[in-house]
């Protein structure tokens, strides 16, 4: 899972812009960002629904709210075998998740969940102002 200010997933592919920040210099102002999120599936857990879920905590592990809602996005993912594949590959499940938020002066993680197990983690600061 890569924090980025844009991306898109196109035939398979992560399409990515400004990838790989964790600082923003800008407190208390909306901001675009994306995370870009490539699954490796595992051969036996094809065929059939995962739930993937990406939600944004405190460095302290709380959960960060706007207007009393959690900043969160969630969906359900399935991949399917193509014919021809090695029996035992991984296959790729590529995602976008775009969130366009204002946050104050802090640290931050991103958590990815699958099928309801922790899979990665993105940690980010927002920097107080230089002013």
């Amino acid at each position: 899972m890569l924090l980025c200010d844009a991306a898109e997933e196109v035939g398979g592919k992560l399409y990515i812009l400004g990838g790989g920040w964790s600082f923003l210099h800008r407190p208390d102002v909306p901001t675009s960002m994306a995370l870009a999120i490539k699954v490796a599936v595992p051969w036996n857990e094809t065929n059939r629904s995962h739930t993937l879920r990406a939600h944004l905590l405190t460095d302290d592990g709380d959960p960060v709210e706007i207007g009393g809602e959690p900043i969160e996005a969630t969906g359900n993912f399935e991949v399917g075998r193509p014919p021809g594949i090695k029996p035992g590959s991984d296959l790729d499940a590529p995602f976008v998740v775009p969130f366009q938020v204002a946050l104050p002066a802090g640290g931050y993680v991103w958590v990815l969940e699958i099928d309801s197990q922790p899979a990665a983690r993105t940690p980010f600061r927002v920097l107080e102002s230089a002013e």
